[in-house]
């Protein structure tokens, strides 16, 4: 069986990289170790490998199926699942007092990185649960968190988030879903939902739906949101007035149920109001907010695990020879020793660790923000469009190029690869499309509190090329650092100057390509953070160790002279704001 995630990357980057170790230090986690989150890390990749993987592939063939009744899942998934809420990974992230672990959001996204990497269908139902979780003890009064936190956290019931909806997608100005008051405090809440992750099944003992609702008489538009807990089960058992309209069936992420519900069909479901009338959507951005750094933690772990598949073949396969070698009757090589399946391996190589290098360090800024750091929270703001959308971008092309690698086999279900492309791919319009993500990076996050979280981010680039700089073997990457943070802060201080002047319209029409640009020149300072520390070991790195950290300066090397100067093309139609594609007529087309 392939690695699907190398655990000595994953400490290279907790440990040397990110110092993960400094939290140990604050009260808030007073206790713990890393000699602690290392046998926990060790746990998970375990179970991840025995319990987890297998079930990939069968969840992909043999995908949950509706026969108008119920939901039916193979049963060794319910099986899998258990043994992960039985190690209490569900668990990891809430505090003690909430009945949970304690442990720093890093490290449980250390974690969550082996579960995505190893069965991204059966990690849905788990990160939407501890979603749910997390945005209750955030929003919800202390008698719902009492009465729903615990099983949700144990893994007895799991959650969902209800927002789209069949006309609306991701406009949520539009939805229609109504909820009603009722006499008792509650709410009927009538309408339909659409793309439900984990809406129906039967995995747990309950499902507690969070809705987006409007109450009538509110404000319109996306000011009239509520937020209300509907179970699908009530406190006496019974079903509450929430049905399952069919299953829809994707190219990928087979294994997690993905549905159309109606609310109401028997007069209202029974829905509990969290929090006060009208604050539903930010109360659901806590929410999505962790689930955007989870999805570019899933798109980076399921293209690492292309990427392990990749190198193995290319080690084993044997094909061609040489140029300079023109003996035919010389054995084959194995591919690995040709320069362009090289180049994909180190293309796949720097997408999947810079990818996932970025989700951690984002993870770290989590827990900064909750030791009190305000600028990192600012700097957390900025980056999350980048850390849901970059990875998602490259940890899906990253895949492709394993599709490559294996040539024919590539596209065949003998290997996993055609279904780790197809799992990925879902993560392009999870938790928001690249261009909203853009266009909240383009149009909120770099000019929040006017522009803090850029000077953060210019500042942390500006201390790690210093530092590059002063070293003979990383001086190379300092320049090129310091080059490309140069143009990307200057053309968003160009744009930012003529956008009163150009429109919203024309200042967001290549949102996107900014998103792309800024998104290479923070991986490319991560990877130039990780040769730093790579380059500080090496010393004392012998065999495997020393060629492991070898290999992160060559990656570091390959992505600062094949990718970053690529995406610095697009830093001259950014400042320009190239109006091609806003001007376009749809007759055109």
């Amino acid at each position: 069986m392939t690695e699907t995630l190398r655990a000595e990357d994953l400490a290279f980057l907790l440990h040397d990289v990110i110092g993960v170790s400094r939290f140990a230090n604050h009260p808030l986690y007073a206790g713990q170790s890393r000699e602690d989150w290392d046998a926990i890390l060790d746990l998970a990749a375990g179970i991840a490998e025995r319990e987890w993987e297998p079930l990939a592939a069968r969840l992909d063939v043999d995908e949950p199926s509706f026969d108008g009744e119920r939901v039916h899942i193979i049963p060794e998934a319910k099986a899998a699942l258990e043994e992960y809420w039985k190690a209490g990974f569900q668990a990891a992230g809430f505090a003690p007092e909430r009945g949970g672990m304690g442990l720093p959001f890093t490290i449980t996204q250390g974690l969550a990185a082996f579960f995505n990497a190893a069965n991204v269908s059966l990690t849905g139902y788990a990160m939407l649960s501890v979603g749910v979780g997390n945005m209750l003890v955030a929003t919800a009064s202390e008698a719902q968190i009492a009465e729903y936190l615990p099983p949700l956290i144990e893994g007895r019931w799991t959650g969902t988030m209800c927002l789209s909806e069949p006309q609306a997608g991701s406009g949520l100005a539009d939805i229609r879903t109504r909820a009603e008051p009722q006499a008792d405090g509650t709410y009927r809440v009538i309408g339909s939902k659409m793309w439900i992750s984990g809406g129906e099944h039967e995995l747990s003992e309950n499902i507690v739906h969070m809705v987006l609702a409007k109450i009538p008489g509110g404000p319109p538009g996306v000011k009239g949101i509520s937020m209300f807990i509907v179970p699908k089960f009530l406190k006496d058992g019974t079903r509450n007035d929430v049905r399952l309209i069919g299953l829809n069936h994707k190219m990928g992420f087979r294994g997690t149920t993905n549905c159309a519900l109606n609310f109401g069909d028997e007069g209202g479901a029974v829905g509990y109001l969290v929090g006060e009338p009208h604050q539903g959507l930010s109360y659901m951005f806590h929410m999505m907010n962790e689930a955007r750094i989870g999805v570019g933690l899933g798109a980076a772990s399921i293209g690492y695990a292309g990427y392990l598949h990749a190198l193995a073949y290319a080690k084993e396969r044997r094909q061609g020879r040489a140029p300079d070698d023109k003996d035919p009757a010389s054995p084959p090589v194995p591919i690995i020793e040709h320069a362009d399946v090289k180049r994909m391996l180190l293309q796949m190589k720097s997408y999947v660790e810079g990818g996932l290098a970025l989700v951690l360090y984002g993870a770290s800024l989590v827990d900064e923000a909750r030791l009190g750091d305000e600028e990192a929270e600012l700097l957390l703001d900025l980056l999350t469009p980048i850390m849901k959308s970059w990875p998602s971008e490259y940890g899906l092309r990253a895949n492709e190029i394993a599709i490559q690698v294996f040539g024919g086999y590539g596209y065949t279900r003998d290997y996993p690869v055609e279904r780790l492309y197809r799992d990925n791919r879902l993560n392009h319009i999870h938790e928001g499309t690249r261009g909203i993500q853009g266009m909240d990076l383009l149009g909120r996050k770099v000019g929040q509190k006017g522009g803090a979280g850029m000077r953060r981010l210019a500042a942390e680039i500006e201390a790690t090329a210093a530092e590059a700089a002063s070293r003979p073997e990383t001086a190379e990457l300092a320049a090129s650092l310091r080059a490309a943070a140069a143009r990307a802060f200057g053309v968003t201080a160009a744009m930012q100057a003529r956008a009163a002047e150009a429109g919203p319209a024309a200042y967001l029409a290549n949102a996107t390509i900014y998103l792309d640009m800024l998104g290479h020149v923070v991986v490319a300072w991560l990877w130039v953070r990780q040769a730093l520390a790579a380059e500080a070991a090496l010393g004392a790195g012998e065999g495997a160790r020393r060629d492991f950290l070898a290999g992160k300066l060559t990656a570091a090397r390959y992505f600062h002279r094949y990718e970053l100067p690529a995406a610095m093309t697009a830093a001259d139609l950014l400042e320009r704001m190239d109006r091609t594609c806003l001007e376009a007529e749809a007759a055109g087309f």
